[in-house]
């Protein structure tokens, strides 16, 4: 059975609810007092105000109970004053001191904090509302009642997260309440120049939720509807549209000024601010002036001591070794190498699956989503018999809506899941990239928490599928700190890598070569098995050519081994991983052979070959006895014709005469 929403807590017990509620309101009105103060005496150099909206903040906190999830923009300091987070270390963190939350490396509320149920903000708007599904997800999948509550404004509703998320959370009926703050402008451009609406509760309709406008400037009102949608989400009833109508009386951020607003929309709004109604309220309802006095004296004497104080703490400095082993979650010690029985011929897309699998029977918290991933068993049919396996909670087919399944994804991980994402194929996961380099790579390194997210996408060329269905994107993950990117190259490296993956607490993207799927067979460890991240293998032992390659250009590189067999002795290194990459593997073999070709599918300019080719370059200089070659695909788009792509565009078609050449020189 459901249970009912109970009463906000008062911050202070002893007072009555009404009297309570002011005093939450007051505490953020008095930050952003002190916070215009010192931008006016060049003490602080940044503050994006939340001066006239803090009754949509603080009324949605107060709204809800402890267990539920706040998702806040940067306007609602009111969530994290009355969700009671400690204001010496928000301070620090606000003015980019010691003791803040992110040991300086982001700014004011890019912060989450699950202690208290707060999971903040990205620069890139409406991003977080796919992150409230995924928790809403996590509450349902426990069989648990909390509700995720995400804010965004009115501008950030013509992103498409915001119609992702909402859909998402419609067609899975999550308990999320999505709250608009309407305030009349995103940063100089009218609402009015953005939207072709009057009430953005509207759009609603189309996701099948009910859509709610309400006066965000009415703290009583605000409070009424969120508990009232809260309480909807918690019977099962599904996600709720809120829009609250609001105005922004500051700039965009202090510096930007507030000069494109009319001074008379400015003074109408300032004659509804939701502090000085709240209060007036209170005083036509007998409440003494006398006591209100004081709680504005002692909140404003609070938050002078604390914002002074927190100036006075050092500037926050670090070390390079403290900041790059904070990028990643601690890995888990490295495998222990399969020493049960193997099955000699097993089909690569049959051992990841096994992989997968294993995975999914070991850990129930484990949770695959993606495009026809249940019944259907993707379209490549790695899942196939999933649902059966493990049940339709656990493997979910979603709507096509790449960047809402990532963001997804990062809420269930931040609640203690280990979410898979399919991508269809790794061609549409420039439709989620997003999520990827700005959300999951980075949650880690801003603020501690593990994301253990796997994203499967199978990738590559060689079946004649076109410039849309074949392409190998992996580099450009390599470019982004925070991610790791594995690429098995054998069966057994397929079902090993998947599983590692899984377990990782970081973000792993593991790319799947499609051409392998059905056509590569090899022995594969019967029970279970792991593959290290970061650790390369040699695939063919040699002493006159080192290749470095992964993926499909494994094979192709075994095949140039078997056709030089008799004129020279070529070493394969198959990196399997490509960050972290195992340099050290890389140069042992150069420092053997003092030749170095490097191999990739992907188009040759900026590929990942180019990475491997500079570092030993750099490092193993005076081992090589030949300049380092690359041989890439062709800078150009893959053709639908296979002669075209093939003769043209493969890099196999220029390994043998590149090699010749390395050999040569």
């Amino acid at each position: 059975m459901p249970v009912a929403p109970s009463p906000a807590t008062p911050r202070h017990a002893s007072e009555a609810e009404p009297v309570a509620r002011y005093r939450a309101l007051r505490l953020p009105r008095a930050v952003e007092d002190k916070m215009l103060r010192l931008i006016r005496q060049n003490r602080l150099s940044k503050w994006f105000s939340g001066y006239g909206q803090e009754a949509i903040a603080v009324g949605c906190a107060l709204a809800l109970q402890d267990r539920d999830w706040l998702l806040p923009m940067h306007r609602n300091l009111g969530v994290w004053t009355t969700r009671g987070v400690p204001l010496r270390p928000l301070f620090c963190q606000l003015m980019g001191r010691e003791g803040g939350f992110t040991k300086g490396r982001d700014r004011t509320f890019h912060v989450g904090l699950p202690e208290h149920r707060i999971v903040g903000m990205i620069s890139h708007l409406a991003a977080m509302l796919p992150v409230a599904d995924g928790l809403g997800l996590a509450s349902r999948l426990r069989g648990e009642d909390a509700v995720a509550v995400a804010f965004t404004g009115e501008g950030a509703t013509r992103e498409g997260d915001f119609h992702e998320a909402l859909n998402l959370a419609a067609v899975w009926s999550l308990p999320v309440v999505f709250v608009v703050e309407n305030n009349g402008y995103g940063l100089s451009t009218p609402t009015a120049d953005a939207l072709p609406v009057q009430d953005i509760a509207d759009a609603a309709a189309g996701y099948g939720m009910p859509g709610v406008v309400v006066d965000g400037n009415d703290l009583d009102a605000v409070i009424a509807t969120i508990r009232q949608a809260a309480a909807r989400a918690r019977a099962g009833e599904g996600p709720t549209l809120v829009e609250m109508k609001t105005f922004r009386v500051r700039g965009h951020e202090e510096a930007s000024g507030t000069a494109y607003v009319p001074d008379a929309l400015i003074a109408e709004w300032t004659a509804k601010d939701p502090v000085d109604r709240y209060r007036q309220r209170l005083v036509e309802a007998g409440v003494d002036k006398a006591e209100l006095d004081r709680i504005d004296a002692e909140v404003e004497a609070e938050v002078e001591a604390v914002a002074e104080w927190a100036l006075t703490q050092p500037e926050v400095t670090s070390t390079e070794a403290a900041e790059h082993a904070d990028l990643f979650a601690p890995a888990r010690p490295a495998p222990s190498p399969s020493t049960g029985p193997v099955e000699d011929d097993v089909r690569f897309i049959d051992a990841l699956s096994a992989g997968l699998a294993d995975a999914f029977e070991a850990d129930d918290t484990t949770v695959l989503m993606g495009q026809d991933v249940a019944e259907y068993g993707g379209v490549f049919k790695v899942t196939a018999g999933f649902l059966d396996w493990f049940g339709a909670d656990r493997i979910r087919n979603t709507p096509i809506i790449e960047s809402g399944a990532l963001g997804c994804a990062l809420g269930l991980a931040l609640d203690g899941f280990r979410p898979v994402v399919e991508m269809q194929y790794a061609d549409f996961i420039t439709c989620g990239f997003n999520q990827i380099a700005n959300n999951l790579a980075t949650t880690h390194y801003r603020w501690g928490a593990p994301v253990p997210v796997t994203i499967r996408a199978p990738f590559g060329g060689g079946i004649g599928a076109g410039p849309f269905h074949s392409q190998s994107p992996e580099a450009w993950f390599c470019h982004v700190p925070g991610l790791k990117v594995v690429v098995p190259a054998t069966p057994a490296d397929a079902k090993g890598l998947v599983r590692s993956a899984i377990e990782d607490d970081n973000p792993v993207l593991v790319f799947e070569h499609k051409a392998l799927y059905r056509s590569l067979r090899g022995p594969v460890p019967a029970g279970e098995h792991r593959v290290e991240i970061g650790r390369a293998t040699v695939a063919r032992p040699g002493t006159d050519l080192t290749v470095v390659t992964w993926g499909v250009g494994v094979q192709w590189a075994l095949g140039l081994a078997d056709d030089l067999a008799e004129s020279a002795s070529v070493e394969v290194v198959d990196l399997r991983t490509l960050v972290p990459w195992d340099r050290e593997a890389v140069l042992a073999s150069v420092q053997k052979t003092h030749r170095l070709l490097v191999l990739h599918e992907a188009s040759r300019t900026g590929g990942f070959g180019a990475e491997v080719a500079a570092e030993v370059a750099e490092a193993a200089f005076s081992d090589l006895d030949a300049p380092p070659v690359r041989i890439g695909g062709a800078d150009l788009p893959i053709a639908f014709s296979k002669a075209i792509e093939s003769e043209i565009y493969s890099a196999k078609a220029r390994l043998a005469s590149a090699a010749a050449s390395v050999l040569a020189f």
